[in-house]
């Protein structure tokens, strides 16, 4: 018997976490993502907005405001000083007739919103350790497998919306509101122009 080498088996590739959370959004929410560029290694899993739900974008202070007009089990996440709450599909589209009818219309504010054909970054999985990820979108109030979520977003209820949903004119008023204030607090900050 001339000299034979045992086997080594190859290593094993890294878990692709991104797997792990695309699977977990697909599979535990129903929620359709869009696959990690795979050209940049760690790059986040993103999801669909529009399908399922649409995104209102605001300082995360702003957004705080606007956490008691939303129903408890309603997602809301959180990425650097944004945060994005989460609305019934429809919304996003909704979003510049509503700010006309309620009168910030007329005013720059800090208020997106994302609908269909828009994707935001996935947050991590809810349980996972703070700080694993820096700078990725984390959960402050994560959807829970199994939930109807559509039922729990905010919605324009006068035109059709569910009767338990929560009201989306009067998230998107107190949000512009405290744009609003934001950006006042900001512009009295700064030194004047003239020396």
């Amino acid at each position: 018997m001339v000299g034979t080498l045992p086997s080594v088996p190859l290593p094993r590739r890294p878990l692709d976490t991104s797997d792990q959370v695309r699977r977990w959004y697909e599979n535990e929410l129903g929620w359709a993502t869009v696959p990690a560029h795979a050209e940049v290694p760690g790059s986040p899993v993103r999801l669909r907005v529009g399908e399922r739900f649409d995104v209102l974008d605001v300082p995360a202070e702003a957004g705080r405001a606007g956490l008691r007009h939303l129903a408890p089990d309603s997602p809301v996440a959180v990425q650097g000083d944004r945060m994005r709450l989460l609305v019934a599909a429809g919304g996003a589209e909704d979003l510049p007739g509503l700010l006309d009818w309620l009168e910030w219309g007329a005013l720059a504010l800090d208020l997106t919103a994302l609908g269909e054909g828009c994707v935001m970054d996935a947050p991590l999985l809810p349980g996972t350790e703070p700080g694993a990820a820096q700078g990725a979108a984390v959960w402050l109030r994560p959807p829970e497998p199994g939930c109807e979520v559509d039922a729990s977003l905010p919605t324009l209820s006068a035109l059709g919306g569910g009767g338990g949903a929560p009201d989306l004119v009067r998230l998107v008023d107190t949000m512009a509101t405290q744009c609003h204030r934001l950006r006042l607090r900001r512009a009295c900050a700064r030194p004047p122009a003239f020396p």
